[in-house]
């Protein structure tokens, strides 16, 4: 693991970067609970229809809706992860090679726990396991 020294400037412009980014994740993660209040009240109901390809189609919309439920409860709890490094010091280490993190690919997309060297090897190894 390489050390690297940095400068009291370089340190906190690095601390004020992750209180935006985890003001972002704050946002973020209040209107998944707003929408996520939305979608199941407009959630259709399991009614049955006259015509066959009506309740085949009403079931496949209901499907839909719970399956996006499910990403949006993967996110939420990605966020909280998160949130909860960011509180506790540990946000922006890549958990594979325990390296920095770049701010921009932090920036980018917040909930990610790889630097982008070591996320780019693991979907490799991915692509490699599926042939």
């Amino acid at each position: 693991m390489k050390e690297k020294v940095k400068t009291t400037k370089e340190m906190s412009q690095r601390e004020r970067k992750l209180q935006e980014i985890r003001k972002k994740l704050n946002r973020q993660r209040e209107e998944l609970i707003s929408d996520a209040g939305i979608a199941l009240t407009a959630l259709p109901d399991e009614t049955t229809f006259p015509e066959l390809g009506d309740q085949a189609s009403a079931e496949i919309d209901r499907n839909f809706m719970l399956k996006l439920k499910g990403r949006e409860r993967k996110l939420l709890k990605k966020i909280d992860e998160a949130i909860e490094k960011i509180d506790n010091g540990t946000y922006g280490i890549c958990e594979a090679c325990g390296e920095e993190i770049n701010i921009r690919r932090l920036e980018a997309r917040p909930v990610t726990t790889m630097c982008i060297e070591c996320k780019t090897e693991q979907e490799e190894e991915e692509k490699l396991r599926e042939r």
